[in-house]
């Protein structure tokens, strides 16, 4: 059999065209063939996994691989990322490191990766994820799919690594396979965190409280995980945290109640009662900022067509907590004109 011995730096890249493998072997085959000179001049070889288009940046950033892609505030929510790597999902999924803003490409590895992001740092077992890329009809071969899913994302994400060289790891368990992250290293905990210390805040210090509110609901850039196909398990934590939301904007609306004049409030609080007639909170704040206002009669009223939306569709009656605000606004309790508890 004739030997092929390569005379050039460019022969031997050819060589290794399509070999990742013995790419990775190249200073023993190199010195086993008495090439080791060439070494500083090869090139890697782009394999077709490595000509796949795996990362696309953000709609906020010019898509010129040099240009400085930092992360926005205002519309995008506050930049949490400068210091550590960051997975954001309360809107499209996002990846940030080094101050930039990345999107991972591909259906499957997006589905993948907010699977994992449902419970970082805790190993996902296969079986769960078959279900979460697949639902109940995965493909005759999805043993292998899915080991080959988990290479190209962790490739993926290794490729985002910002300067200090950090990037969410995947690693392989016994038990699953595992996102290491810590517990600030998601957009959602740092919404979580947020709200957790404008509660605890809230009666002492409803202007902090108002302002941490604020800095939370800023992270939302739209629906958790909006650009995913969602499994059962991301689908889950979406409604969630939707939840969660709603509940903060609530908080909000009522310290912005207490602390300013609750005119600005009412149009908020009739568009959010529209889209969620059911919650009796909303109801309520809707009806002690109309009485601040001195719209009594509509306060009443709003509280009358709910009784009678509730007896018509649910059979029910409202909660004793609005009829009591009802009976407040009826005696004009001089307890309506100063600061109410949620």
């Amino acid at each position: 059999m004739h030997q092929f011995t390569p005379t050039s730096p460019t022969e031997i890249s050819n060589c290794f065209n399509g070999h990742a493998l013995a790419w990775k072997r190249r200073p023993t085959l190199l010195n086993t063939c008495g090439c080791e000179g060439y070494w500083s001049q090869l090139k890697e070889p782009r394999t077709a996994r490595q000509e796949e288009k795996v990362i696309t940046y953000s709609k906020f950033e010019d898509a010129h691989p040099n240009n400085d892609r930092r992360l926005h505030s205002g519309p995008t929510g506050p930049d949490v990322s400068l210091t550590r790597p960051v997975c954001a999902f309360l809107g499209p999924l996002e990846v940030r490191t080094g101050g930039r803003t990345h999107t991972v490409g591909g259906n499957r590895q997006r589905t993948l990766l907010a699977a994992l992001l449902v419970s970082p740092g805790r190993p996902l077992a296969a079986e769960q994820l078959y279900t979460e890329l697949w639902g109940e009809n995965p493909p005759p071969t999805f043993e292998n799919s899915l080991q080959a899913h988990v290479y190209r994302l962790r490739r993926t994400l290794q490729q985002l690594a910002g300067p200090d060289g950090r990037a969410p790891e995947l690693l392989t368990r016994s038990s699953g396979y595992v996102l290491e992250l810590g517990d600030e290293e998601t957009d959602a905990a740092a919404f979580r965190r947020l709200v957790g210390q404008a509660r605890a805040c809230a009666r002492h210090t409803p202007d902090q409280a108002l302002h941490l509110l604020d800095e939370a609901l800023a992270l939302w850039r739209g629906a958790p995980f909006q650009d995913v196909a969602q499994g059962p398990m991301s689908q889950s934590v979406a409604l969630a945290l939707e939840e969660e939301q709603l509940c903060a904007v609530e908080d909000k609306l009522w310290l912005e109640i207490q602390l300013a004049d609750p005119v600005h409030s009412i149009s908020e609080l009739k568009r959010m009662r529209t889209i969620h007639p059911w919650r009796e909170r909303l109801t309520e704040m809707l009806m002690l900022a109309l009485y601040r206002t001195g719209r009594q009669a509509e306060a009443v009223e709003t509280y009358n067509s709910t009784r009678q939306r509730l007896a018509s569709e649910l059979g029910m009656e409202p909660s004793l907590k609005l009829r009591q605000r009802l009976q407040q606004i009826l005696n004009q309790a001089p307890s309506l004109d100063a600061a109410v508890p949620a």
